[in-house]
């Protein structure tokens, strides 16, 4: 794999980063002062004027922006405004159960989509076929608070048989990595039946045939390969998603991951926090998105090939 195009990838990567979080930074800014709505009306202004210099808040945006800039190069990304603790330590220390919920729900997407759009491809026009694309379209356009609003409904006040709130036990994570995970299978499952379909028209499938293979082996050893970058671009910006694509359902599940924290820390104007919270969502999607531009390369050397000449 050429040096050229790694190096093309990392740069894009850091550019992303920096534009969402020069975002971030100038509108949290312009939307209001947090020093005047986190303490009482009644506050001294001279009080007000402290804290201002303590958060470094008295500064002039730009000023501000470059501070955090070059602190944020060194690893530090500012205090708390609540716990008057590292962001990065606070933020962190919810890390653990958002990567249990987003890696658990995003199992349940790769079994349930891959497997309903393979067997759909498969069975075509059949009735398997109607069923997996039902639950194609339900998934995809069913909000995912609304379903998270029903499984609560459904398994946790008319059956009683999961708890609708809290992640003190393994019971707790049951409903929402199953909303995660089916709200994302749904397109999984068009993307992974689209690109079979195309596959299996293909010349060297009915070769493949011809030849006597059986239909396991056809599929495993040359349809799936074959239909693999699609799904695996849809899969990559699914994984890059976890910790954004958590923060409803942590909320509406009260799970205590880095979206219920990025839900209180925006109505408490607890801007480091916010700040770091985004700088990690970032991240993860710009890491996602290289390890699947690689993915690229590496399933079809004539992608790499292309972008490196246009590059």
């Amino acid at each position: 794999m050429r040096l050229q195009f790694i190096l093309v990838k990392l740069v894009r990567g850091l550019l992303t980063m920096l534009l969402a979080v020069t975002f971030v930074f100038v509108v949290l800014r312009l939307s209001g002062d947090p020093v005047t709505m986190m303490l009482p009306d009644d506050t001294p202004a001279s009080v007000i004027a402290e804290y201002r210099a303590m958060w470094g808040l008295d500064r002039s945006l730009p000023e501000q922006y470059v501070r955090y800039i070059l602190s944020a190069a060194q690893g530090d990304l500012g205090y708390s405004f609540r716990d008057d603790r590292p962001a990065l330590a606070v933020v962190l220390e919810r890390v653990p159960m958002t990567l249990l919920l987003g890696l658990s729900g995003f199992a349940i997407t790769v079994v349930i989509g891959l497997f309903a759009g393979i067997a759909a491809a498969l069975k075509r026009g059949t009735g398997i076929d109607h069923a997996a694309m039902a639950f194609s379209i339900f998934g995809h356009s069913m909000p995912n608070f609304f379903l998270a609003i029903l499984m609560i409904l459904l398994f946790s006040m008319t059956l009683r048989v999961l708890p609708s709130s809290g992640g003190s036990t393994w019971w707790h994570l049951i409903l929402p990595a199953v909303t995660l995970g089916i709200i994302n299978a749904g397109t999984v499952a068009r993307f992974t039946r689209s690109s079979m379909l195309e596959v299996l028209h293909q010349p060297y499938m009915r070769t493949a045939r011809a030849k006597g293979l059986r239909l396991t082996r056809r599929v495993t050893s040359h349809a799936i390969p074959n239909a693999a970058i699609p799904v695996v671009t849809i899969l990559g910006l699914r994984l890059g998603a976890l910790i954004a694509g958590a923060i409803v359902i942590e909320s509406v599940f009260a799970w205590p991951g880095i979206g219920l924290m990025l839900v209180n820390a925006v109505s408490q104007r607890d801007l480091p926090v916010v700040q770091t919270i985004v700088l990690l969502v970032a991240l993860t999607m710009v890491v996602t998105n290289f390890i699947v531009d690689i993915a690229y390369g590496w399933l079809d050397p004539r992608i790499e090939t292309r972008e490196a000449k246009e590059s």
